[in-house]
C-alpha cells in the first residue's frame, strides 16, 4: 500500500475500493495517511442484504469480451449465453455461489461493518443508496470524490 500511495497518480484523490477491510488494515491505512499527508474519507454504498445476495449470486460474465451480466437485473437475450458472442458460455465465479456469497457477507459483518461505526464516529464516513440508476449512484459518488 505504501508503494502504491508513494506514486504521482496518488498525489491528488484516489478510491481505495474494499479497502480497508479490518481494524488492523484501517490502522496501518490511518498511520500511512498521517505518514503521507493525506486525509482518509470513507463512503459506503447502502444496499440491502437481499439486493446484496441477487446482485452477486446472479452475475454472470463472459470469457470472450468480459461483458457483465446479472440473471436479476440485467439478463443475456438468451439464457446462458453472451449477447457479443453467442457461442460463449457465461461464466459464473465459483465465490459468487450462494453459499460462499453468505460466508462473505458474515466475514463483512464481523470484520469491515465495525470500520464504518468507527469513521462515522470520526466525521469521516458518507453514505449512497446504492438501489438507485447506476448513473445516479455514480454521480453521487463523484461529488463525493
Amino acid at each position: 500500500m505504501r508503494e502504491r500511495t508513494s506514486k504521482p497518480d496518488t498525489a491528488g484523490t484516489f478510491v481505495l475500493d474494499g479497502y480497508p477491510r479490518t481494524a488492523v488494515q484501517a490502522n496501518q491505512l490511518e498511520e500511512l495517511a498521517i505518514e503521507q499527508g493525506k486525509i482518509i474519507q470513507a463512503i459506503e454504498v447502502d444496499v440491502p442484504r437481499d439486493e446484496l445476495l441477487k446482485r452477486l449470486t446472479g452475475r454472470r460474465s463472459c470469457p470472450v469480451c468480459g461483458e457483465i451480466y446479472n440473471v436479476y437485473s440485467k439478463p443475456p437475450k438468451s439464457e446462458g449465453f453472451c449477447d457479443n458472442h453467442p457461442e460463449a458460455a457465461l461464466d459464473h465465479r465459483a465465490d459468487d455461489s450462494e453459499e460462499k456469497v453468505k460466508v462473505r457477507l458474515e466475514t463483512y459483518d464481523e470484520l469491515t461493518k465495525p470500520l464504518l461505526e468507527y469513521y462515522d464516529k470520526s466525521g469521516r464516513l458518507e453514505k449512497v443508496d446504492g438501489m438507485g440508476e447506476i448513473e445516479d449512484i455514480y454521480s453521487q459518488l463523484n461529488e463525493l470524490i
